[in-house]
């Protein structure tokens, strides 16, 4: 249901975004940014992946979006199994994959802005969230 645009739409709404599409080992994939920081990608299958996630992987476009500690992530996976996954790549790492033809805009929304606010310098999160 969500596509690119709308991560491009929401990721630089909020401050301080810069959005590239260099990022991610050169791949080219779409990556945004705040202070340096990503904290939403652009994430395809690697053929690692696909060994791995087997029938069960996923065919569509695939988000990752760092969370804010191990505790949402497993909130993420275990509240969302049909939208929310991860790889043995992200063991032990604060991040999810997103099936991003399976997600709706409002939720796509909060769990951007949530990936912003786990990457956002503390000050600028606080002004953002003050407002």
């Amino acid at each position: 249901m969500a596509t690119w645009a709308d991560v491009h739409a929401i990721a630089t709404a909020l401050p301080e975004v810069t959005a590239d599409d260099s990022g991610n080992a050169g791949g080219g994939q779409l990556d945004w940014r705040v202070h340096g920081k990503s904290f939403a990608w652009e994430r395809p299958l690697r053929p690692r992946d696909l060994a791995e996630l087997g029938a069960t992987a996923p065919a569509g476009p695939i988000l990752g979006l760092h969370v804010a500690d191990l505790e949402a992530k497993d909130a993420l996976l275990h509240g969302r199994p049909d939208v929310f996954f991860a790889t043995s790549h992200f063991n032990g790492y604060k991040a999810v994959l997103v099936q991003l033809d399976l997600i709706e805009a409002d939720e796509l929304t909060e769990v951007v802005t949530d990936a912003w606010l786990a990457r956002a310098p503390k000050r600028l999160a606080a002004a953002y969230l003050a407002r």
